[in-house]
This record gives C-alpha cells, structure tokens and sequence, in this order.
C-alpha cells in the first residue's frame, strides 16, 4: 500500500516517517501519476476542509481513485454536524467526566495527534474521538455547562497551526501509529475482498457465539472472502474492508448504528444497514408498518399519556407491554390485571413518549424465519423457556434461561408463514432478518422483526449446517460484487 501524507506546503512536514511519502494537495489533485495509483492510504493534512477547497477535493478525489483519505468526506461531514458532536459526546459522557474532572475553569481543549495527546491523562478521550472523528490532526473543545462538561466541537487542524512545542509530539505519535498495527492492512488473498465481523466479547447474550463466528469466517473463506473480527476500538480501520457484517446486539443511539453509518458511507456493504437498524429495532416503527400494509399482528394500540385507558377498554388483560426499542426480551412486559398495567405503563413512558401495547397470544412456541436478500434461509421454532411466557427467561442463567428449540427446512414450514415473513421483510429492506411469528390455527401473527437475528451453532443451522454459513456469505461476495460494479459505471 502507497502512503502519502497530503499538506499545503511540504515545507510544513518536516519529519521523516518510513514508507510514507510527502506531497503537496496542490501535486495530489493535479499530477496524473496520483490517479493511476493502486491501493493508497492519504493522510489529508491541508489547511482547510471546506466546501471546494484543495482539502475538499482531496479526500472527494481519494474516493473516486479508490483511495482510503483520512479523514474521509463522511468524517469532514459528521464534524460540521452538531446532531453528531451530541450524541456522540452523549456516548462519551462517562469518558469526558473523568477526563476533565480536575478542571476549574468553563473551556477547555485537546489537541489530538494521531489518536493521542500531549497530556497523559487525556490519552484515552483522544483514541476514542480519533477513532470516531479520524483525522490526523484534531482540536476538540469542551464546554462546561449545568455541572459537567459537554463536547462542543471537534475540527481538523493544520500542520501550520500547531504549536512550536507540540511539533516533537506529533513527530513521535505518528511514527507509533505508522508502525503499530492500527495501521496494519489485512493480508489479502484470493478474490481481495475483505468482511469485517463486529463483535463485542464481553455481550452477555450476542447474536453468535464465537464457535459460530469461527463458522462465518472459514465459509467466507471458501467462498472467496477473507474475514476478520474487530471490535468497536477499531472504528477507524473500517474503510480498509469492503464489507461489515454486525454480530452485536444493535441499537440507534449505540457505537454499532454508527458504525453502520459509517460502512455505508464508505460505501461499504453493510450487514445490518443503518435503515434496517432504524426500522427493526423500533416497535413503534413496526406497529405502524404492519397496521398500513394489513399485516396481521396481534391487536394493537400505540400508548401516549393521553390515551392509556385505550388499552384497559379495547385490549384488556393480559397484555403484552413494550419498549419501542427492546430487544432480546427485555424492556417486554405482561401485565395481568389492571393495577400492573397502571404501575408499569407510567414507568415506560417516562422513558419513552410512545409505548406499544398488544394483546397477549398465548402459544407454545414462536416461528422465527431467518431472511436474507429476500430469500428464506431457516425455520426454527423457538419454545416458551420453562414456566415462562417468553422465549427467554432473563431471571435465570445459562441454558435454563432459554426455552428449547427445533429448526427445520424451509419447505416443510407452512407456506403462510413463510410467505408472511417474507412480505414483511420486503417492506423493510434486503438486509438479514428474524421474523418472529406466532400461528394460531392457520392465522400468522407477526411479532416482531430483528434485524439482528441470533444465529447458533445447534439451533438455526441444525438442517443446513455449514451451508448456512457459506450462504450467508455467498450473498455477501454477491452484494460486495454488485456495490463494485455500479462503482465502476
């Protein structure tokens, strides 16, 4: 891989890093020896990233070139957007608290180098808004507001702007990160096409445990793909892969949503799409899409302050209470009689405006049909957990928190329910889905759809096997295929 290091003027680059070649934006944009070059990584260092400027078009050219430009035209972006700077200083909160804890004044500022910064105590804040914001030079500013400190901004900065002591600084950081392995580039073999597995070792309960994650990469590898795990440290090697595929429990106002954002303006594929992430993981969302498009579903009503006698006069009990934004079973609640209903109802709402309510369907066990590309892939079964009326028991541990289960092909499910799966599924997107259904007669009811679906060693592949595998890949090199060649045109 080519390494070029992109300034103004390269009189403003005075250190020697081996392997990494000195150029000015000026030469980058203009000499054609830049666009036939092959697999590049640009470090943009230019003055200014804004809109039509040389540092602009920089990393807007790299793009086309098929170059990786740090920082790319998504980060440039998402560092123009206060909505970003929130919530992601949100996420950081804890981090930023005691960071700045020791700090009496209102303003404060961190220069961050390569992911580090001068100051020891600060390391840490810095990798993590290098990893999110990933330029080479950064100024990140706090604010201190209704006791306790806010990020307010966070901008690239020029070689020429920073401080004549802090220049040995940057010297020394970005000699580590050139030769750390953050900096290390997936061997590639085979088609060149590289997956990047998201997982979090420390999830309790994950979509796939690490001997099925095994089996994902050792499919991707017979199908052409070279697959890798990475966790959410390592947001910042994202443009390095063509395909991300997300084996963490996702949310919106979670690292994995944007790390979704993030592979699709790479233009990366991205398994679960951040639109899919959107529309499954939100109850309300679903609720509304299954009522427009006459899908049947159990009964019912989204609850506001203003209308929670609705659910006392029109579903009664039991019923099924949720947060639009459960997941796993939790944030999911029966209430048999009206008393619950009324000590749990205001709970919910004070952590959301809208809570979706249903009745209760009393069944022995859920259908739930794994979906990918649009094309059903398995057909489990999943059973009430013992003397529970959930799949899943969250006041037990291990394998007594799950109720059994049994998978079998495709064809031998009724034609309904895969048919309803599939309709819902389409209204969604092509992303990989968990449809879970309850049947009740020759009904099928649509509970809900995941768009983070489990898939175990011993459960979903108990008819295909390792072919479930090696299917869920072969449509990821077909996607990874399909993305390049519309590139390409």
């Amino acid at each position: 891989m080519s390494i070029y290091i992109v300034v103004n003027n390269t009189k403003d680059w005075k250190f020697n890093i081996p392997g990494a070649e000195v150029i000015s934006n000026k030469a980058y944009l203009t000499q054609e020896e830049f666009t036939h070059v092959k697999n590049a990584k640009i470090f943009n260092l230019s003055k200014s990233y804004k809109y039509q400027s040389n540092g602009y078009y920089v990393s807007l050219l790299a793009a086309a070139r098929g170059h990786k430009a740090i920082p790319s035209i998504a980060t440039i972006q998402d560092m123009k957007s206060q909505a970003v700077i929130k919530v992601i200083g949100e996420e950081l909160d804890e981090l930023i608290q005691k960071s700045l804890a020791d700090l009496r004044s209102d303003q404060f500022s961190i220069r961050i180098y390569f992911g580090k910064s001068v100051a020891k105590k600060h390391h840490k804040l810095s990798l993590q808004l290098f990893n999110l914001f990933q330029a080479p030079l950064l100024k990140a500013q706090f604010r201190y507001e209704e006791d306790k400190w806010e990020l307010h901004t966070i901008s690239p900065i020029a070689m020429s702007e920073v401080p004549e002591e802090d220049r040995s600084y940057v010297e020394e950081f970005a000699r580590i990160y050139f030769e750390g392995k953050k900096f290390s580039v997936p061997k590639r073999d085979m088609s060149g096409y590289d997956l990047a597995i998201l997982v979090n070792p420390k999830e309790e309960v994950p979509p796939s445990d690490a001997k099925t994650i095994q089996k994902f990469i050792k499919a991707a590898e017979q199908v052409g793909l070279s697959a890798y795990t990475i966790t959410k440290d390592e947001y910042s090697d994202l443009a390095e892969y063509d395909a991300l595929f997300i084996r963490e429990t996702t949310a919106v106002n979670h690292h994995t949503f944007r790390f979704a954002q993030r592979a699709k303006a790479e233009g990366l594929v991205v398994v679960d799409d951040p639109e899919s992430i959107i529309r499954c993981t939100n109850k309300v969302y679903l609720a509304e899409l299954l009522k427009n498009n006459d899908i049947l579903a159990p009964k019912t009503i989204i609850v506001h302050r203003d209308n929670t006698k609705q659910v006392i006069e029109e579903i009664g009990f039991p019923c099924v209470l949720k947060q639009p934004d459960s997941s796993f079973s939790q944030g999911v609640v029966k209430v048999d009689n009206e008393q619950e209903y009324k000590e749990t109802i205001g709970k919910l709402l004070d952590k959301s405006e809208l809570v979706v309510a249903q009745e209760f369907l009393k069944t022995d066990f859920d259908w739930r049909i794994g979906i990918f590309d649009k094309e059903p892939l398995y057909a489990s079964k999943y059973f009430m957990a013992r003397k529970h009326w959930q799949i899943m028991d969250w006041k037990k541990t291990g394998n007594q928190r799950f109720g059994k289960s049994e998978t079998l092909p495709v064809e031998l499910a009724p034609n309904g329910v895969i048919k309803t799966a599939q309709t819902i599924c389409n209204l969604i997107g092509d992303s990989l889905y968990g449809v879970d259904i309850k049947q009740v007669g020759n009904k099928f009811y649509v509970i809900e759809v995941n768009d983070n679906p489990t898939i175990e060693t011993g459960v979903e592949d108990t008819i295909l096997k390792d072919k479930l595998y090696q299917r869920i890949m072969e449509i990821f090199l077909k996607k990874i295929k399909r993305m390049k060649d519309r590139k390409e045109k």
